[in-house]
């Protein structure tokens, strides 16, 4: 378990924008994928994006498409969570998750190191 240290979240109204920054403690992102989940209550956690250790993104699709961008400018910076026209359906705890590898996976069976979460509450 590697130190991950979320930040970004908060209380937005709808169709607005947080980003959310997942920031390496101590150690660089050189050699990893990372990843942003998400829980919705009463819901399983489920994949949101992922970033692999190339910077090649992968989506998750569906009402999270084109709203949702995983970003980093390199692998000493930490990964970014932008999200836009936010929705209440949207309101949960995110979580940044991060993996030793090139490559992305959606189960979260794959990643070894998980932030402690952050709570992104949308509401008028």
């Amino acid at each position: 378990q590697l130190p991950l240290v979320e930040s970004g979240g908060g209380l937005v109204q709808p169709g607005g924008s947080l980003t959310l920054s997942c920031a390496p403690s101590g150690f660089t992102l050189d050699g990893y994928a990372t990843a942003w989940y998400r829980q919705i209550e009463g819901k399983e956690r489920e994949f949101v994006e992922c970033l692999s250790n190339e910077g090649k993104r992968t989506a998750y699709g569906g009402a999270l498409k084109g709203r949702f961008t995983i970003s980093r400018d390199n692998t000493k910076k930490p990964v970014l969570l932008q999200m836009n026209d936010l929705k209440p359906e949207d309101t949960g705890i995110y979580y940044c998750a991060l993996r030793r590898g090139q490559y992305c996976y959606s189960r979260e069976t794959y990643y070894d190191s998980w932030g402690q979460g952050i709570q992104v509450t949308v509401s008028s």
